[in-house]
């Protein structure tokens, strides 16, 4: 056992002291422990080498940069890109995506790191790649006629998966909106916080482009096609479903509810709200930058035509990530 995984035992057992907790507040201390969660490290977590855990879009190099570049110019067009800041969330530590283009149309460019404040005003674009993903779930489960929330606690020195008594505040308005009647056993990661997270960020006084690129299902899906739920984990490549192993040394994951997102956009009086794939997305809002790189090459190999295939086709990141964009008028 690491120094850091006993770290962070150490502090579940003092929130446990009392009862377990939800898997939101466990998934918050095994990602986000100052100093000791698997977030708050300091070690190097994205990219296709065998000792990182998983890799994104963005780590594949310039490529994608240079399609959300376009793509976000095209959307806003040249004379709004110009007075815009471009502003990325989460973005790994020590990189930036405007970083790996010579030159871009925008007339500032802004880093917030994951579990930085977000803030954000004025004309931008607002850029997200696997942001809200990154944030703590609740997990539901459908027993005895209802909805419960699931929960961590400790067994001996043994963590074990439970259910709270009565689930907190954000489940329980959740279930308000949720089926009264479902298999039994049924069970459903609910991503509030991302939706908490995005609700921010939608009350602040900026106008422009927002784009989150991340992976998701409807609600529909979410409650007909995953019985199991979404939520899973990432270690050296490698998915397991097992959050309650190696805590902190795992990323912890589950997929969006996007018909939930989307609302919030559109409470917010948004336009345009748009959600496709991600291989729908770079073909036609990036697309004078699509053919470039097809066309910059032609007769040869190119390493900037493979990747940029990696990113559109459907059996590689194509389908698997979406685009859920909007504008924002002043």
């Amino acid at each position: 056992m690491s120094p850091e995984q006993a770290t962070i035992l150490k502090i579940l057992r003092t929130r446990c002291a009392h009862g377990p907790v939800s898997y939101h507040d466990y998934i918050e201390t095994v990602l986000y422990a100052e100093a000791v969660g698997y977030y708050c490290r300091n070690n190097v977590r994205v990219g296709r080498s065998r000792d990182r855990d998983f890799y994104t879009a963005e780590s594949l190099g310039q490529v994608f940069a240079r399609l959300i570049v376009g793509a976000a110019e095209s959307l806003l067009g040249a004379e709004q890109a110009a007075h815009s800041t471009f502003i990325e969330i989460a973005a790994e530590p020590g990189q930036s995506l405007l970083d790996q283009v010579a030159q871009h149309p925008f007339a500032a460019g802004r880093v917030i790191r994951l579990g930085e404040p977000v803030r954000a005003s004025g004309p931008v674009v607002i850029f997200a790649n696997e942001w809200l993903d990154a944030l703590p779930c609740h997990r539901l489960v459908f027993q005895d006629g209802s909805w419960h929330e699931r929960a961590v606690g400790f067994q001996q020195d043994r963590l074990t998966e439970t259910r709270l008594a009565s689930p907190t505040p954000p489940v329980r308005e959740a279930i308000r909106h949720l089926p009264t009647e479902m298999e039994e056993g049924y069970q459903l990661d609910l991503p509030l916080a991302a939706e908490a997270a995005l609700s921010a960020l939608l009350a602040q006084d900026w106008t422009g482009l927002l784009l989150l690129c991340d992976y998701g299902k409807t609600i529909q899906a979410l409650l007909q096609d995953c019985p199991h739920g979404t939520a899973r984990c990432y270690y050296r490549h490698q998915q397991d479903n097992d959050l309650l192993d190696r805590p902190g040394e795992k990323d912890i994951t589950c997929d969006l509810c996007w018909t939930r997102l989307q609302a919030l956009l559109a409470q917010a009086g948004l336009s345009g709200i748009t959600l496709e794939s991600q291989e729908s997305f770079l073909i036609q809002r990036a697309a004078a930058t699509a053919e470039a790189i097809v066309t910059g090459s032609a007769g040869q190999f190119s390493r900037e035509r493979q990747t940029l295939m990696q990113l559109i086709h459907p059996a590689n990141m194509g389908q698997r990530f979406q685009m859920l964009w909007g504008r924002r008028k002043a």
